[in-house]
């Protein structure tokens, strides 16, 4: 449909003050940030009283100076209540229930670290808008200690009682009997080694290729006394095995590879007939036009374009980026042999993920 021309002042100034609006909270993104890394936000929480920049730099640790500059972008964002006969700053409980580290899975400050990571790559992005390719995933410092952050606030909260049971009860009962499970991309082993904690009798296996990740997920399974994981640097695409593993997981990783299909092929040999495939990955439609309602669109998109297709770009993959969507997935699991119905559920505090479920039969 062509919209006719003509110039409408009353939209141009409203979307004026849009353009605005997101300014301020890019902006604000930075600062929240930097409040989660501090830990400023679980200090005011703490407090639980209106406290002066003194009181409240003194009790973080932090520099009174900045701290002060940092409490007055919170001020005048929304974020903090101000008392200025008596120069006190108090975080309301409604705002620390989304803020703290206390939160858990509501922790929403934490996202806005992705904001400063992806500046660090603007350029090169910028780049490669004009020159074609991608930027690899080495460009990225302290990505996967930020997405292990983000991931174990939902894992320790929802993984053992919420998530695993998705695959349903024979599965669990497979499990707690003595089953053998991998994880594709596993970062730093933590969901593995919950679930190692969690069935004893069962053997965990998980690949990456993150030397560092690897040996950080070695680390704490020995601090959990586990002796049923096994963590491996490995390229997933040497994956050969065949008829292997009753559960294979993977954990918002396939649309990062740079060949899904390929990847997804080797989860479906690699499975038991009747095994089951866990895959966690964006919630979203293949479908422009069914992601505007989508709260968590535009932060995707950003996402997408300054990390997940890039990387895989990079790789020269097919660089589906983080919205392919439920539709591409579905495809894509078809494609990889998996020939039977796909489950796909979400779980309460999770909005930013699918988890699709499908058997090998």
């Amino acid at each position: 449909m062509v919209e006719k021309s003509g110039f409408d002042n009353a939209k141009a100034e409203a979307f004026a003050g849009k353009l605005l609006e997101i300014i301020n909270g890019g902006s604000l993104s930075l600062m929240i940030s930097i409040g989660h890394k501090t830990g400023l936000f679980d200090t005011l929480s703490e407090l639980q009283t209106p406290s002066t920049s003194e009181e409240i730099a003194r009790k973080a640790h932090l520099n009174e100076r900045y701290t002060r500059e940092w409490l007055g972008a919170m001020v005048v964002g929304g974020m903090v209540h101000y008392y200025p006969d008596e120069k006190r700053f108090f975080l309301p409980s409604e705002h620390a229930a989304f803020t703290t580290r206390a939160a858990g899975i509501d922790n929403i400050a934490l996202f806005s670290q992705y904001i400063s990571l992806m500046g660090l790559v603007e350029d090169k992005i910028v780049d490669c808008f004009r020159n074609g390719g991608g930027v690899p995933y080495s460009e990225y410092p302290g990505f996967q200690s930020l997405q292990a952050e983000e991931t174990s606030r939902v894992f320790d909260s929802r993984l053992i009682d919420q998530i695993i049971p998705l695959a349903g009860k024979d599965a669990i009962k497979n499990l707690q009997n003595g089953a053998v499970v991998l994880d594709i991309g596993c970062g730093r082993g933590h969901a593995l080694n919950l679930m190692a904690k969690a069935f004893p009798n069962s053997k965990f296996v998980g690949y990456d290729l993150s030397e560092e990740g690897i040996e950080a997920g070695i680390k704490e399974s020995r601090e959990m006394n586990l002796n049923n994981v096994q963590l491996e640097v490995r390229d997933i695409y040497s994956l050969a095995d065949a008829n292997k593993f009753d559960l294979i997981t993977a954990f918002d990783t396939i649309h990062d590879q740079a060949h899904p299909t390929t990847i997804l092929s080797k989860i479906y040999n690699a499975l038991k007939l009747n095994g089951t495939f866990l895959m966690q990955d964006i919630a979203a439609s293949s479908n422009t036009e069914e992601n505007i309602q989508n709260p968590l669109a535009p932060t995707l998109y950003t996402f997408s374009t300054m990390h997940c297709m890039t990387v895989s770009l990079a790789q020269d993959g097919e660089g589906l980026g983080t919205v392919w969507g439920r539709q591409m997935a579905e495809q894509k699991l078809k494609e990889a042999g998996f020939s039977g119905s796909i489950d796909i559920q979400q779980i309460d505090g999770d909005i930013l993920n699918y988890y699709y479920l499908v058997k090998k039969i």
